[in-house]
């Protein structure tokens, strides 16, 4: 990541597992407010399920999302309201898909549209929905992170699929109080690999990636493209 150049710094969802989940604070932002010690009221980390459904679907093109699977965060967990036909499903991440290192680790303001293909549905949603199952039974980010290491240590997370990536190409969603939107981008994770390996984060390079450690088993690379799912212009980001 090249922190001097804050167009290129990806906002805490661009991981997305997506976030797979990056840096907010950017060098030349604006300082980040105080960050949350703990969880803020579930409540104010909902919304209604025909909106949230509508802002998921919103992560890819209609081509690919007006298919997929679709599901809702509860006050229990992710819940199905639209059964696919493609093998994609589309979510609306929070906040705690964030890196641990992140100061917007518990902001309810966050919500990170995003589509993940079939192969990503088979393995990089056991992530998201993990440490969305620890954050709403109240563990602390502490915890929460020695229960993903433990859960490593029993095998009980896959690696990334072969051909595993997500969409999120959505220009509503909020990715943090400083980047909002971030760029429309596609995600491609593959099991822990360096930057050099496919060129990232280099002059010139389409390929970005956020260097800080994620305690799951894989390394997420970032390709921004220059349109949102609904077809209309995106920003282009400088290399």
């Amino acid at each position: 990541m090249n922190p001097s150049n804050p167009r290129r710094s990806p906002g805490p969802f661009a991981i997305g597992f997506s976030l797979a989940a990056l840096s907010s604070a950017a060098a030349g932002a604006t300082p980040a407010a105080t960050p949350a010690e703990g969880m803020a009221p579930v409540a104010e980390y909902l919304t209604t399920p025909a909106a949230e459904a509508v802002l998921a679907r919103s992560a890819a093109p209609p081509s690919i999302s007006g298919q997929a699977t679709v599901l809702v965060l509860t006050k229990t967990g992710y819940e199905s309201v639209a059964q696919g036909t493609n093998g994609f499903t589309c979510l609306v991440e929070r906040s705690w898909m964030s890196p641990f290192a992140s100061p917007e680790f518990w902001n309810p303001k966050m919500r990170g549209p995003v589509c993940y293909n079939p192969a990503a549905s088979k393995s990089i949603l056991e992530y998201t929905r993990f440490r969305t199952k620890l954050a709403l039974s109240g563990r602390t980010k502490e915890q929460m992170l020695e229960d993903i290491r433990a859960a490593l240590a029993r095998n009980e997370l896959p690696a990334p699929a072969p051909g595993a990536m997500s969409y999120m190409m959505s220009k509503d969603g909020v990715l943090g109080d400083q980047l909002t939107h971030w760029h429309s981008h596609l995600m491609f994770h593959v099991p822990k690999a360096d930057a050099a390996t496919w060129g990232a984060n280099l002059q010139g390079s389409p390929v970005v990636l956020d260097d800080r450690p994620l305690p799951e088993p894989e390394t997420v690379f970032l390709v921004p493209v220059a349109h949102w799912s609904d077809g209309s212009e995106a920003p282009v980001m400088q290399p």
